[in-house]
């Protein structure tokens, strides 16, 4: 890979498209999960009023979740649609990230690949189990690809870091810039 290339506009418009997609599922689902536990609301209304029943309670507390829930849907379409495209885009224009089984590989390239292969993997199950949670498909075994969708709770703080050191091993060495590339193509 060349390490001065520049990057086109549609590439960097599905990086960032990508780039503000994640955080939004990720606080709408760390939101959905902690803070606004629907739980967690129901035991608020509880501790303040015992003239709803515990059913009407739920009700509140999915009326009130509801909003946020709609975003981390909405953002979670465009995160497939950017994924898909951004593969497609990959496959034709030839793109290739760094192969890190390789034997003679530089680390540097080595954790590259590895982390592009830990995103890939990472965003394409989260996507799969969110459409099957949103489709209700394999109900069967509905508890567990919840379980394995929620893991995104824990992977993408993962890749955050990941990314911003390789951004940074990136800028103190050959591919010096590749941040500016990356927000201007220049």
């Amino acid at each position: 890979m060349n390490p001065l290339r520049k990057f086109t506009i549609f590439h960097r418009l599905l990086h960032w498209i990508m780039a503000i997609a994640m955080p939004v599922l990720f606080i709408t689902g760390f939101l959905r999960m902690y803070w606004m536990n629907k739980n967690s609301i129901v035991a608020t209304i509880q501790s303040k009023t015992s003239a709803v029943s515990k059913e009407q309670m739920t009700e509140i507390a999915k009326s009130i979740r509801e909003p946020m829930w709609q975003w981390h849907e909405v953002f979670a379409h465009v995160m497939i649609f950017a994924f898909l495209a951004r593969i497609i885009y990959m496959v034709i224009k030839g793109i290739r990230f760094p192969n890190p089984f390789k034997s003679n590989q530089p680390l540097k390239e080595r954790l590259q690949g590895f982390t592009y292969i830990y995103f890939y993997a990472f965003v394409f199950i989260s996507a799969v189990t969110g459409v099957f949670i949103e489709k209700e498909l394999f109900t069967e075994w509905k508890e567990g690809i919840e379980t394995v969708h929620k893991w995104g709770i824990y992977w993408f703080p993962i890749f955050i870091i990941l990314h911003v050191v390789g951004i940074a091993i990136a800028e103190f060495s050959t591919k010096k810039g590749i941040t500016s590339r990356m927000i201007g193509g220049d």
